[in-house]
């Protein structure tokens, strides 16, 4: 415990826990699972030092930790053992070895630094405490030894004091010490002290001594004159010593403590004894000194902690009377200000007052404990000396000397100030109040209001005088300032009033009070009383400025003030209505009233705005030449279509020319909503075709409708607006073309443009040439041909020609567009009505200008067609004519013609047609033969062409013997090819090729014949091989195969000498194996060879396939050779093959099928033989090999030579050779190898091996549970435990072993699972040994792991519901008080009831902070054992709950003991007491009846009081409660009573009890009426006297105001005579005082415009409290 603050335990029971108990909440201490050996909380904050000792060494290991950031500060090792450690300051430790003394600063990252080494003395000593003076420049070392050897129970005592400047050591024989500071006399600083206390043995002899004296003297200052004291240690304590010492800062007081528990208090500055007593019957070994009380903390070795403390109310009075030592009981209270000193100061005054000491005596009550001196009548006695001649007057001299000691009271301080004001010296008074000598009070403030206001104003904000700041800051005009000080201070100013003042004086000053006043939450005035204040006067300006300003938030409950705010200004100024409308910050207010006020205003636009019915709006809309357009414009798009249609057709209908142009621009604005269609309707409804103009012009840009379009055509035609009617339809492609045309032929414009736009866009051109040319506009036919667009020109000419327009002007009207004219459109339509030659002219013309149109000569060959004139030249020569046309043109006519025609431009189809149909064959088989073309020939050949017969037979006997052209030969075999003729292509080929021509050599030809025939006629292949020589005997023969023409392709190959081929086609295709042997032997060629043996060995003729690839000498297909040898198991000449192949290729894969082949033919000799020489094997693959086949012995073989430890393993497992395979596990450490040489083993029952390996394999987490399994699943349980409980020990041992090892203790040795889970509960997996825990039903350590888990809700639950095994009533205790869910503590409760009542208030007493105790009330209540749990309600009781007072007092009431039942309820009054009394009235015991009447008498229910205690005869009782109720009528009624009783005692005793509540008359009335005169006397003579003294007071204080204003006068004579006396009283050279500085330590009020910023104070900014 190293301060008041913190207590640090270490817990070592179980884990190793540090506790750390704040004192502040001591109930809730805070646990942290440390290891380390020794633990200290910082003096003043959560930091935390750690020590532990390093293994195997004698050094430190030292820790500083932040608790609250979770952080390590600093670290280090210290080399040596620190045998003792202490906080000697917040941030610093002292740390002592057993030769040294370090300081460690736990700031920045220095190590410890060595401060001095331990005296000599102090070595062997167990070092008790080490401590430092506030300075850092003195230490001192503590340390205890065994006694003498007369004396050993004696403990001796060693103190090493050092001085850190001097680096000085002294040795002192002494228990305990602590350093002191003091303020002596004349002392310009503290003067520092040490004070320690002795115990020795001198001469046989006893010796106690406490000693203080000064270290460090300040050269010519005052010094401390040594002291020292005895300690008295009480016979039965001769071998006690003291262990601890404390200085109190706040007393001055030493407290030595001894280890047996003794307490000695003694004096700091005289060592006087002050006090002793045992404050504890254990030994005390720790205390910390509690500067907070003047005391400090103790912890003895029961584990108490002891707060020791002085009494201050009783301190001085026992010094005092006690030990008579009157001048230490007035110097404790002087220095502490304590109380009780009243009678030790006040003779003194009187005696230095009545000697004329004056000075002195002031002096003496300036230092009074508590300020008893300093009061009105000592004030009063020094200003009633009279001055002496010469001399300072005594009041000055006591006011003086109270300045020089400090501040004066209030009392004093207004005395003063009255004195100094009365003679005008007021800037002593602002000295004095700058030096903060004067207490602030109303009644200074007031003095001083009249000559200094500010500094009045900062007298009553220093003496929080709120309503007197408040009433000078609103004189002053300073709102703001008195807003925020009503707010600091909590103060509600009256504001109306202030209100009315500040109107009458400055109406803008009242402005911004209002405003200031509606900051504040919730405001003081209502906003619409503030209004009024301001209408009331007319401030309509005023007014609306506040409005606007509080209405900002535009908040619904401030409708009616929005409208207000509104109405005010429509009336008077509309204007400004206007602009707060226009800034919409409104939207609550009444719209119908402020529309019907803008209306009256003029404002029609915000009456539109406002209003909401039609008829308001049509009325109000009208008035166009008030509103503004564009505003009007945007009102219409804020109602609905219909109401602004009507509002159109309004305007419309009152003043069409004047609001046609804004109904257009409404319209235009708002299209989208009216619809176009509703607005032109609108607009025709009205004849307006100017405003439709207008407004389809706007629109007509932006819409797609063609009645929109059209309309605008129409009133634009209407309009006369001509060229925009042109442009319109000219650009627009919307419009209705046949409407459109129609209205323009009815219109019929001057202008013919718009017409002949609609009519050349939409192609109505014979509709246009008609109209034209009816209506004698020939020049526009023209102008429309030659400019508008010369392509139609046909379409004109045919409709010219169908109204028999003169030929000329026809002629004249082509000739006239020339080369722009299209001549095909032309032709076509003069053609069409059988005018062609009327364009002979013309074509000529184009041909003589050097025209190449097609469509020029068409019509011209046309022409000539039809003349006869020498057409087969035309056509032969012309290259420009379309020979198509032309031919169509010429089949009627003359079919030759078309042929030609065709011929000349390759028309394939349609001389193909031409000639079909007029049976030209010949003809067509020329052209087809001469063009080459493959398309033509498959489509003239095509099985669907029924003349394709006459067509073959002209080919065949005419027009292939005609060509000389080789390639026309080609191309003709191709398509007869190509069209799968093979009987027509045979002879034909025949006919060329065996038949002599010029074409019989041609292998092309050749080849094509034997392929033809092995197509179409395989008989006469044989033939056509023996008979031709030039054809390609490979590709043939291929093909020959391909058509399974096996003897003819055999006899191609060997015509041709491919032998390779031919054996192929009688291994493969043939199949006979025989003659491919004497083939092959006949050649005795390798690849003949080869191929032999590819075939030999897919059929599997092993031992002759290797013979064939022997004589080939051929290695290419090894890998198959050896694949079918092994898959026949021919290893034999597997070997003799590879051998040879070795030869030739090197390769690991022959060498490790080699190796493989060796050991299935189990040559393990030759194997062996093979490894040691050179070779390229892969040995790994053919040991794994022949693991996989069960070749064990080889796969060793092999497995050694590559040292494959792993394998090797698992080979020698198989051949139960165990001990061998787990030395090769251990070489191969591999945890698959160690699993499965352990599960071997295993099977085998080999376990010490299996342990060997699953040692190995436990440390893999992931490994554990598959070998727990194995283990399991084998039945072998013990061994598995064995393995587990020897895996404890690894190094790396981890928690699935010791979880796993505990579940295995649940299920199979239960016994051991309690001490694995103690032994090791931190490195188990809790949740999984749960699960385990409770579905084997361990119940007791269910509930460890539960208290370990920190999981006590499920803890408690089950000790509760398994209680005969797993409860354990201080466990549950323990328990009870962590657990989470609080209903499990309320059935906690039902539970002790049912098993341990006895127990339930133990219980009880541990869970009181965490119950609610009016549950636990019900539930004993309920079960009947409200008496059982007694001791509980007692503890709980001050608590002051209903149900725990009422359980208490039921228990009392059913004991019958009442004075438990009077204590209760005097001391809890929450309890039903009404129902109690009620209860209580019918007793049959008096005292609780008399109990009842004190519950009514408590509840004012008098006369129910009085009315139980007079049944009861308790008379005194009665006459008590009347007078304590104040009622008059009650009195008498007693009084009655008594007098009706004839009881004159209780007659009288009632006169007195109840004197201040009868009436006189009513008493001599009584009294005189009943013969009670006697006994009535006493009370009358009391009363007389009671009167007449009334009468002497009043006439007293009429002589003391008399006497008042006679001595005001002579003061007033004296006044000027004092004039010049309190010069005394200023300090020399006093500075005069900053003007108006404000003290920023004080609520100080600075003067208007005075503003501190930046340490500088400005003029004219604003102020700030």
């Amino acid at each position: 415990m190293e301060s008041e603050k913190y207590i640090c335990v270490r817990e070592t029971t179980g884990q190793n826990n540090v506790v750390i108990i704040d004192m502040s909440a001591p109930t809730q201490p805070m646990r942290r699972q440390i290891t380390a050996d020794s633990a200290l909380m910082n003096p003043v904050s959560k930091v935390i030092a750690l020590k532990a000792v390093v293994a195997e060494t004698t050094s430190d290991h030292l820790q500083i930790f932040n608790l609250e950031m979770k952080s390590k500060m600093k670290s280090y090792q210290m080399p040596e053992q620190v045998v003792f450690w202490k906080w000697i300051t917040p941030s610093k430790l002292g740390l002592v070895t057993q030769t040294c003394v370090y300081h460690w600063d736990m700031e920045g990252s220095s190590e410890p630094v060595k401060m001095f080494e331990r005296n000599e003395k102090l070595a062997g000593n167990q070092i008790i405490n080490y401590r430092s003076d506030p300075s850092g420049k003195w230490l001192v070392l503590s340390g205890i030894a065994p006694g003498p050897e007369e004396r050993r129970n004696l403990v001796k005592g060693n103190l090493q004091l050092y001085s850190v400047e001097q680096q000085r050591s002294q040795a002192l024989e002494a228990h305990a010490a602590s350093f002191a500071k003091i303020q002596l006399p004349g002392a310009t600083g503290p003067t520092t002290l040490i004070a320690f206390a002795m115990k020795t043995l001198t001469g046989g002899q006893l010796t106690s001594k406490l000693h203080v004296i000064e270290i460090g003297a300040n050269p010519g200052g005052p010094s401390f004159s040594k002291k020292q004291a005895d300690l008295f240690f009480p016979p039965n304590f001769e071998d006690d010593f003291p262990v601890s010492m404390q200085v109190s800062e706040k007393y001055q007081l030493i407290y030595v403590v001894t280890k047996m528990g003794l307490l000695f208090v003694y004096d700091l500055e005289t060592a006087s004894a002050v006090y002793r007593n045992r404050i504890s019957s254990d030994p005390i070994f720790l205390t910390a000194d509690a500067p907070s009380v003047g005391g400090f903390y103790a912890i003895n070795r029961a584990g108490k902690v002891l707060l020791c403390t002085m009494n201050e109310e009783t301190l001085v009075p026992f010094v005092s009377g006690q030990l008579n030592n009157l001048d230490l009981a007035l110097a404790i209270a002087q220095r502490s200000n304590l109380p009780g000193a009243d009678n030790l100061v006040l003779p003194k005054f009187e005696e230095l007052f009545n000697a004329g000491k004056y000075k002195e005596a002031a002096e003496l009550a300036a230092d009074s404990p508590q300020g008893s001196l300093r009061t009105p009548q000592i004030v009063q006695r020094f200003n009633s000396v009279p001055q002496s001649p010469g001399q300072t007057p005594p009041l000055l001299q006591y006011f003086g000397t109270l300045l020089t000691k400090g501040a004066l009271n209030a009392f004093e301080s207004v005395e003063l100030a009255k004195l100094v004001l009365g003679q005008k010296k007021k800037q002593l008074l602002d000295n004095w109040f700058n030096e903060d000598k004067l207490t602030s009070s109303e009644e200074l403030g007031d003095l001083v209001k009249p000559l200094d206001q500010d500094m009045s104003l900062k007298i009553y904000v220093k003496a929080n005088a709120s309503a007197k700041v408040i009433q000078m800051l609103a004189e002053r005009g300073e709102y703001e300032k008195m807003s925020k000080y009503s707010q600091q201070v909590g103060h509600t100013p009256d504001y109306s009033f202030l209100m009315q003042k500040v109107l009458q004086a400055d109406p803008q000053k009242a402005v911004a009070l209002a405003l200031q006043m509606s900051q504040q939450t919730p405001p003081p005035m209502d906003f619409n009383t503030v209004a009024d204040l301001f209408l009331q006067r007319n401030l309509i300006r005023e007014a609306t400025s506040f409005l606007l300003d509080v209405l900002k938030p535009n908040q619904p409950e401030h409708a009616m003030l929005q409208t207000k705010v509104l109405e005010i200004n429509l009336v008077t100024f509309p204007n400004v209505a206007d602009a707060i409308l226009a800034n919409g910050m409104f939207t609550h207010y009444d719209r119908p009233r402020v529309a019907q006020l803008c209306e009256k205003a003029g404002l029609y636009m915000r009456a539109l705005q406002h209003y909401t019915e039609l008829s308001d709006i049509k009325r109000v809309v009208v008035n166009t030449h008030a509103i503004e357009p564009q505003a009007l414009v945007d009102f219409f798009g804020t109602i609905s279509k219909e109401w602004a249609m009507d509002c159109l057709k309004e305007l419309l209908t009152s003043n069409i020319r004047q609001n046609l142009q804004l109904v257009v621009q409404i319209a235009k604005e708002y299209t989208e909503q009216l619809t176009a269609g509703a607005v032109i309707e609108l607009l025709e409804a009205h004849k307006t075709y100017e405003g439709l103009y207008f407004y389809l012009g706007s629109y007509l840009a932006f819409s797609q409708d063609p009645e929109v379009h059209a309309k605008y055509i129409e009133a634009a035609a209407k309009t006369g607006q001509l060229k925009e009617v042109e442009r319109v339809t000219r650009e627009s492609s919307v419009y209705d073309p046949e409407r459109v045309k129609l209205f323009l032929m009815e219109a019929k414009l001057p202008d013919a443009r718009p017409l002949i736009n609609v009519c050349d866009r939409f192609n109505f051109i014979p509709d246009l040439t008609h109209f034209l040319y009816s209506n004698n506009m020939l020049r526009y036919i023209e102008g429309y041909v030659q400019k508008v667009n010369p392509a139609n020109t046909p379409i004109v000419v045919g409709a010219l020609l169908d109204v028999e327009c003169p030929e000329d002007f026809i002629k004249n009207l082509i000739l006239s567009v020339r080369s722009l004219l299209p001549v095909e459109p032309l032709v076509a339509e003069v053609e069409e009505r059988n005018r062609l030659k009327l364009l002979s002219q013309f074509l000529e013309h184009l041909v003589g200008e050097g025209s190449t149109d097609p469509h020029v000569h068409n019509a011209l060959g046309k022409i000539i067609v039809d003349s006869n004139n020498n057409p087969e030249h035309f056509l032969t020569t012309n290259p420009h004519y379309d020979s198509i046309v032309v031919g169509k043109y010429c089949e009627k006519r003359d079919p030759t013609l078309a042929c030609v025609a065709y011929k000349r431009g390759h028309c394939d189809a349609e001389l193909v047609d031409v000639t079909n149909r007029n049976s030209l064959f010949k003809m067509q088989a020329r052209y087809v033969v001469e063009r080459m073309e493959p398309d033509l020939w498959s489509q003239v050949l095509t099985p669907d062409n029924t003349h394709r017969r006459q067509l073959i037979d002209q080919v065949v006997s005419t027009a292939l013997p005609e060509s000389k052209n080789p390639e026309q030969v080609s191309v003709t075999v191709k398509a007869f090819m190509s069209a799968e003729l093979p009987e027509e292509l045979i002879e034909l080929l025949e006919k060329i090729v065996i038949q002599n021509s010029a074409f019989s050599s041609n292998p092309n030809l050749q080849n094509l014949l034997i392929l033809t025939a092995i197509k179409a006629d395989k008989t006469r292949v044989m033939d056509y091989i023996h008979r031709l020589d030039y054809f390609d005997g490979p590709a043939v023969g291929e093909i020959a195969v391909g058509s399974e023409l096996y003897e003819e392709a055999f006899v191609i190959y060997k015509k041709f000498d491919q032998h390779v081929p031919a054996i192929k086609v009688l291994l493969e295709n043939i199949g006979d194996m025989e003659r491919a042997v004497e083939y092959a032997e006949k050649v005795e060629e390798a690849d003949v060879w080869s191929s032999l043996g590819r075939a030999q060995l897919q059929q599997l003729q092993i031992a002759a396939a290797i013979a064939s690839f022997i004589k080939a000498n051929d290695t290419s297909s090894y890998e198959e050779v050896v694949a079918a040898a092994q898959s026949e198991e021919c290893y034999s000449d597997v070997v003799l093959y590879l051998t040879m192949v070795r030869k030739k290729v090197k390769d690991a894969k022959v060498d490790t099928e080699l190796v493989y082949a060796l050991a299935k033919t189990s040559q393990l000799g030759s194997l062996e033989e093979f490894i040691a020489a050179p070779h390229a094997a892969n040995l790994n693959t053919a040991g794994d090999r022949c693991f996989d086949e069960g070749l064990f012995e080889a796969a060793r073989v092999l497995y050694v030579a590559v040292a494959a430890w792993g394998r090797l393993a698992s080979t020698l497992v198989r051949l139960h050779e165990f001990q061998p395979a787990v030395e090769a596990a251990r070489k191969a450490n591999s945890t698959r190898c160690w699993k499965e040489v352990c599960f071997a083993c295993v099977q085998e029952n080999e376990f010490r091996l299996a342990q060997l390996c699953g040692l190995n394999i436990i440390v893999q987490a992931d490994e554990l549970e598959e070998v727990s399994q194995f283990y399991q699943q084998g039945g072998y349980f013990d061994a598995l435990v064995a393995l587990l409980e020897a895996g404890l020990g690894l190094e790396r041992a981890h928690m699935g072993i010791f979880t796993e090892l505990g579940v295995l203790y649940a299920k199979f040795r239960p016994e051991k699972l309690m001490e694995h889970l103690k032994l090791f509960s931190t490195r188990l997996n809790i949740p999984k040994l749960i699960r385990v825990c409770e579905a084997q039903q361990h119940w007791k350590e269910l509930v460890a792991l539960y208290i370990q888990y920190d999981e006590y809700d499920n803890a408690a639950t089950v000790m509760m519901t398994h209680s005969p095994k797993a409860w354990e009533h201080m466990l549950f205790k323990d328990v009870a008080v962590k657990v989470a869910n609080m209903e499990i503590n309320y059935k906690a409760l039902q539970f002790y009831l049912d098993e341990n009542p006895s127990l339930l208030n133990d219980l009880l007493n541990v869970m009181t902070p965490r119950v609610d105790h009016s549950r636990v009330v019900e539930i004993m209540r309920r079960a009947g054992h409200l008496p059982l749990v007694r001791p509980y309600l007692n503890n709980v009781q001050p608590a002051n709950l209903q149900p725990v007072n009422e359980a208490i007092n039921y228990l009392a009431v059913e004991e019958e003991d009442f004075e438990t039942l009077k204590n209760s309820i005097d001391t809890f009054d929450n309890f039903d007491q009404i129902a109690l009394a009620q209860k209580c009235e019918k007793h049959e015991v008096q005292e609780f009846r008399r109990i009842a009447s004190y519950i009514y008498k408590r509840n004012k229910r008098w006369r129910q009081s009085m009315e139980l205690s007079k049944q009861d005869n308790l008379f005194k009782d009665a006459m008590e409660t009347c007078a304590q109720s104040g009622d008059r009528s009650l009195a008498e009624e007693l009084l009655q009573f008594f007098v009706d009783k004839k009881n004159k005692e209780c007659f009288a005793a009632c006169l007195y009890t109840c004197y201040d509540l009868l009436r006189q008359d009513v008493v001599m009335e009584m009294a005189w009426l009943n013969g009670m005169m006697d006994c009535a006397m006493p009370y009358m003579i009391q009363a007389m006297r009671e009167m007449n003294h009334k009468v002497d007071t009043l006439v007293a204080e009429k002589k003391d105001r008399e006497k008042d204003a006679i001595s005001n006068n002579e003061n007033a004579k004296q006044a000027e005579a004092q004039h010049n006396m309190y010069a005394q009283l200023l300090p020399p050279a006093l500075p005069a005082a900053p003007y108006n500085m404000p003290n920023q330590d004080q609520n100080y009020m600075p003067q208007q415009g005075m503003m501190h910023s930046g340490g500088a104070w400005q003029q004219g900014a604003p102020q700030h409290f």
